[in-house]
Formats: C-alpha cells, sequence, structure tokens
C-alpha cells in the first residue's frame, strides 16, 4: 500500500464507493471501510427505488435483486388503506450486502484501492488535516491525502474529528429494529406494506418489504425519545398476526437512521461528509440509498476535479450544489414529516378517507400543495398547517 493518496474515502458504503468511483476518473484514491465484509451488517429495509438504477446505470443483476416491487400500501391505525399503484416497475428490494459489495467493486474498477477491515482516524499536523492513521488487521500505517471523504455513517466520528458539530437531538433520529423473516404469508407480495399508528410506532411506522412471495423484511422505525424499544412493539406487531408470527426469523437487524435536519456543514477545509454521515436521508421513509449516491457522485466529481485543478477551495461547491438540489427538495420533505408527528390516530384515520396514492407520491417527493389542500376543512388539520406554512 502506498503512502500517499490524493483521495481517501472513509466507509464503503452507498456514498462512500459512488464518490469513490466518480473521484477515481481523475485522482488515486483509496477507501477503508472498518466491516470485515463490505455491506455487513446491513441496516435497510433494502428497498430502492427504478431512478437509482437509471441515474447510475445500475444491472438488474440477479445476485442482488430480489424481487420487483409495483406499488405500495400504507395503512391507517383503524385498518383502512391507501394503495400505491403503478403502471409497471416503481423499485426493487434488493440484497443490500451483496450490492454494497457490488459498488465497490465498481470503484475499484475505476482505479480505486479498497481495502475493508480497516479502521481510520484523521492524520493532522499543525491543527491541518493531511491524512489518515489506519489500522488493517492489527498493523498501523500513516497515509498521507490531499483530500478526505468522510461517508462512516450516522454517527461519523470523522466529521466530528474534523471538528464539525455533528450533534443531534433523539427526536431527530428514527430508532429501528428489523427482522428477515421466512416461512410467513404476505398478502399482495408485489407491493411494499407500511403501517402508521401512535400506539403501534410511535412517530414512525412498520414495513413489510417482500424478498420472496414467503419473505421479506420486517421492520420497524419510531422516534429516538421513546421509552419503550423499537424491539418491543415489532414483537408486538408480529405476534399480532398469526400469518408473520408463524415464520422463522433468519436475521435480525438494528440501527438507527437520521430523519431530522441535515448535517449543515458539508465541507471544512479539504474534508467533505457525504451520505448517513451527513444525514442525507428522505425525512418521510428514513430510505438513503439513492440518496446517498446521489451526493457521493457531487463530491467524487467536486474532489476529482479539484485535484485535477489543485484548487481544494472547489469542494465547497460540493456543499453548495447539494442544498441547491437534492437539499431543497429533502427540507420540503422534512416539513412534511414535522407535520405527520404532530397527527394522532384519527388525524391519520382522516387522510386515509382524503388522500389517494397520488397524493402520497407527491408528498413523499416534497410536492404537497395539492394534498394538503383537501384537507382544509378539517378544524385541528388546519391549524396544524397553520404552523407548517
Amino acid at each position: 500500500m502506498k503512502d500517499e493518496y490524493d483521495v481517501i474515502v472513509i466507509g464503503a458504503g452507498p456514498a462512500g464507493s459512488t464518490a469513490a468511483k466518480f473521484a477515481a476518473e481523475k485522482a488515486d484514491v483509496l477507501v477503508v471501510d472498518k466491516h470485515r465484509e463490505i455491506g455487513s451488517p446491513k441496516r435497510c429495509g433494502e428497498g430502492l427505488g427504478l431512478k437509482a438504477f437509471e441515474k447510475f446505470e445500475i444491472p438488474l443483476d440477479k445476485r442482488f435483486v430480489n424481487k420487483e416491487m409495483c406499488g405500495a400500501v400504507v395503512y391507517a391505525p383503524n385498518g383502512s388503506k391507501v394503495e400505491i399503484e403503478y403502471d409497471g416497475i416503481y423499485g426493487y428490494i434488493i440484497e443490500r450486502k451483496i450490492f454494497d459489495k457490488f459498488l465497490a467493486t465498481e470503484a475499484s474498477r475505476q482505479g480505486a484501492k479498497v481495502l475493508a477491515d480497516t479502521e481510520a482516524s484523521l492524520l493532522k499536523e499543525n491543527g491541518r488535516i493531511i491524512g489518515v492513521r489506519i489500522t488493517h488487521q492489527r498493523k498501523e500505517k500513516e497515509i498521507k491525502a490531499k483530500i478526505i471523504v468522510a461517508a462512516d455513517g450516522v454517527d461519523s466520528q470523522i466529521a466530528r474529528q474534523a471538528g464539525i458539530d455533528t450533534t443531534i437531538n433523539l427526536a431527530d433520529i428514527g430508532s429501528c429494529f428489523e427482522y428477515e423473516m421466512s416461512g410467513i404469508e404476505i398478502e399482495n407480495p408485489e407491493m411494499i406494506h407500511m403501517f402508521m399508528g401512535n400506539k403501534l410506532a410511535p412517530k414512525g411506522y412498520v414495513w413489510i418489504f417482500p424478498k420472496d412471495d414467503d419473505r421479506a423484511n420486517i421492520g420497524i422505525g419510531i422516534s429516538g425519545t421513546e421509552k419503550r424499544t423499537a424491539k418491543y412493539y415489532l414483537d408486538r406487531f408480529i405476534k399480532s398476526r398469526p400469518g408473520l408470527e408463524k415464520g422463522s426469523i433468519i436475521e435480525v437487524n438494528v440501527g438507527c437512521v437520521p430523519v431530522g435536519d441535515f448535517l449543515r456543514e458539508l465541507v471544512r477545509d479539504n474534508l467533505m461528509v457525504v451520505g448517513d454521515a451527513a444525514r442525507q436521508v428522505n425525512p418521510i421513509h428514513g430510505g438513503g440509498i439513492c440518496e446517498a449516491m446521489l451526493a457521493g457522485k457531487l463530491a467524487g466529481i467536486k474532489a476529482g476535479k479539484a485535484i485535477n485543478s489543485g484548487n481544494l477551495e472547489m469542494l465547497k461547491e460540493y456543499e453548495t450544489e447539494w442544498f441547491s438540489t437534492e437539499g431543497k427538495k429533502l427540507e420540503k420533505i422534512l416539513k412534511v414529516r414535522h407535520f405527520a408527528e404532530k397527527l394522532g390516530d384519527e388525524d391519520m384515520n382522516y387522510l386515509a378517507k382524503v388522500w389517494n396514492g397520488d397524493d402520497l407520491v407527491r408528498i413523499s417527493g416534497g410536492e404537497y400543495s395539492i394534498a394538503f389542500k383537501k384537507i382544509i376543512k378539517h378544524p385541528r388539520l388546519l391549524g396544524l398547517l397553520k404552523n407548517f406554512v
């Protein structure tokens, strides 16, 4: 391994590997990941929209594409439902462990050096970041770099070491627990299923993402401020449904998802922050694979250009452009989440009556004006909307 690289990416998830791939077009890149197996453990429902496959020219590889998704069903607390149906396929349930390895392999094929089982911390000289100190299989080494990309997840230590304020409130964190289960009964396995309700999943939801006709990821995300655990609520949900309770648990995953405001300082000196480390996640459903890849691509392109031009000031363009594009859209969606967190179960039941699938699609994409016009006659919801806008 060399003693110096142009760019070092810390974290080989979707954000890090994508950043590495695009940076490697013009720069010498090293990617390090602390896990012995890239992609494991998974902390994800594993849904990925068609847009990501198209934008990044991802092949429909049977090694990591499990099942086509043709729509979604959202259930209100009283059991009523709103169905979102598409004319064709709108996304896929993937196998994250294999998908993440695919992305890392793509980065390596572009020329990046990828190294798993590697802990990293920032290397500084006179207060300036000059590279990283790594530990790979008990061997330590100092490696210099012109640019560092922090893609080390929601609890990013690298961003913190750079002096960036990464403080986040518990209310802005989703506490998640998920089983992968087999031998279960799934009503309409071509759709994903989301169950709402404050008693069911406080300030969150339960999901069923089918991977086969009788196998699915069944998980829950709730507010980080809840006294009871996410596991408690998920176990109770499964126990209430005989078609699920009879199934087998073949994998257990636990984690946190940032669903509040985004990290405001994405660049400091020669360091950029991407993906979950920057809280670049859709605040409504907590999905972040496509968002991470979009941020990673932008950061990688800017890193390559900065190296090619010798002007590291260009890195700041990543922050500016992200907030003016994807960040702008996600900020609108965050407003919807703040509105949704104030809803009671009766409010949700009412909305299931007046909203249709198209309304929910618009809301999840940050276009909510048409949907909100349908609830202006409801006194309580009108009051919440006044605070919203």
